[in-house]
């Protein structure tokens, strides 16, 4: 196969992806050009908020061709475009035939949470030292356990204990958090997110790892519980800060987490009228955010 790769505008990433898929390509993919930088952006929805944007003020597509005649003639083709101005072409490259299953499934081995809670891909062993185990397998939605925000999430579930509790998993991905929860014993737990993808993940990913769970969209959350997880992003975690302060019961934990370290001060400002926030943990630039709910 062959990568075609094209530098553009926000405002293009739409019209290039519809011109692309008509010109036979077989995936069309978009990315951050800036990502792992400090221009990098983040983009996300939740309620409250604009919807996501189509892409990046630089963005970065990249589409698949079955012959390299077919990515040279879509270029052309473009090129002439109205729409391509402040456009570029950043290349074609010849993708090598693999395994690509095998490839895909070599980069996910399984995940330390604490020494015996583990992430195992469904195609590995367990651990010998594993007494806890997510079986979990890259899909539709955010949410692998690779990342240090979801294992900081895991590692408070498995070290402060939700046995018997009501639990909220909000913005729940893949559904890692509540499964995670299920593992170590809450009894009645809701998993909700904006995205229907990951709420379908979510309810697959609790069938396979034989855990009991409700999912759906945020509507589905109702009333408070003992544990409100939200594993998101700083912004929107701002926005959401009365609407998931009233979800903990008194005496009933926040856990937040897609925050950076610099971005402390500001979390805790948001939700002061309601819950003071501590650091409780943190990993590579990322903190965990947690507090009690007060009596009213």
């Amino acid at each position: 196969m062959y990568e075609l790769s094209l530098l553009c505008p926000e405002d293009r990433v739409d019209v290039l992806s519809d011109a692309l898929d008509a010109l036979d390509a077989l995936s069309v993919s978009v990315e951050d050009a800036d990502a792992h930088t400090s221009a990098e952006q983040a983009l996300f929805g939740e309620p409250g908020m604009p919807p996501p944007k189509d892409g990046w003020q630089r963005s970065r597509m990249v589409a698949l061709f079955a012959q390299e005649t077919a990515a040279k003639e879509a270029v052309v083709l473009l090129a002439a475009q109205d729409f391509f101005e402040d456009c570029q072409l950043l290349g074609i490259q010849t993708l090598e035939d693999q395994d690509w299953v095998r490839l895909t499934q070599s980069q996910f081995a399984p995940v330390e949470v604490t020494s015996d809670f583990w992430i195992v891909p469904t195609w590995h062993e367990p651990p010998a030292q594993a007494r806890q185990i997510i079986r979990l397998d890259p899909g539709l939605a955010f949410g692998t356990g690779t990342h240090p925000t979801t294992r900081m999430c895991l590692r408070w579930i498995a070290q402060n204990g939700v046995h018997d509790q009501r639990v909220l998993d909000y913005g729940c991905g893949s559904g890692i958090l509540a499964i995670g929860a299920a593992k170590y014993g809450a009894t009645d737990i809701d998993a909700v997110d904006i995205d229907e993808a990951a709420v379908t993940a979510t309810e697959l990913n609790a069938v396979a790892n034989h855990v009991v769970l409700r999912a759906g969209l945020p509507d589905k959350a109702q009333g408070q519980y003992q544990t409100v997880l939200a594993n998101i992003l700083a912004t929107p975690l701002r926005v959401l800060a009365p609407l998931l302060c009233a979800h903990v019961a008194t005496g009933g934990s926040l856990v937040l987490a897609g925050i950076l370290e610099r971005q402390a001060d500001e979390l805790k400002a948001a939700y002061a009228p309601w819950i003071h926030l501590e650091v409780s943990d943190t990993q590579d630039g990322w903190i965990l955010m947690t507090g009690k709910s007060r009596a009213a």
